[in-house]
């Protein structure tokens, strides 16, 4: 069965400043404001919350969004949840545009971790201006390798789902 979900649409994130993220996301990362919705009531609620959403459009047509409530606060992390976990990871299309978009970043001012060797994909890692964690990625290897190892993906998780099991019944002990 062909799943029924294309692509992202868009991921969306709190942000403190909606000009301070156009900035970093449009000038800095080359993503182009490509939409703005100004309203006072959430469509899918009703409820009164005056806010800007802005959208960035990436090369393959999807976004990332953020939602500026005017209140200038970024979106709180989650206290049960390391920091390297929740973050998004947007792809490039080569190694030299990693190491590129590393040194821009630095330029900038920002942070970054890596050049990290996933083995199937190699990354750096940064904090936006809202506090959330951005990975740029490329592939370090093909769709062939990729579609063997999804032959093993199930089988894989399964250990997991028992390993984890048997440490959380020797934990209860």
């Amino acid at each position: 069965m062909s799943p029924a979900i294309h692509r992202l649409n868009h991921f969306a994130w709190r942000c403190r400043d909606a000009e301070e993220t156009r900035h970093f996301y449009e000038d800095i990362l080359g993503l182009p404001l490509a939409h703005v919705i100004r309203a006072d009531y959430v469509p899918s609620t009703g409820e009164y919350c005056p806010y800007t959403h802005i959208f960035f459009r990436m090369a393959d047509g999807s976004f990332i969004a953020f939602f500026d409530l005017g209140d200038d606060k970024i979106a709180a992390p989650s206290p049960n949840t390391p920091a390297w976990v929740n973050h998004i990871a947007l792809q490039v299309p080569d190694r030299a545009t990693l190491i590129d978009m590393k040194a821009r970043l630095e330029r900038a001012g920002f942070e970054v971790l890596g050049i990290t060797d996933h083995h199937i994909i190699e990354s750096i890692y940064f904090f936006d201006p809202n506090g959330l964690r951005v990975e740029l990625t490329t592939w370090a290897v093909d769709e062939a390798y990729m579609a063997r190892e999804a032959t093993e993906a199930r089988k894989r998780l399964d250990a997991w789902s028992l390993e984890k099991r048997n440490r959380r019944g020797a934990n209860d002990r």
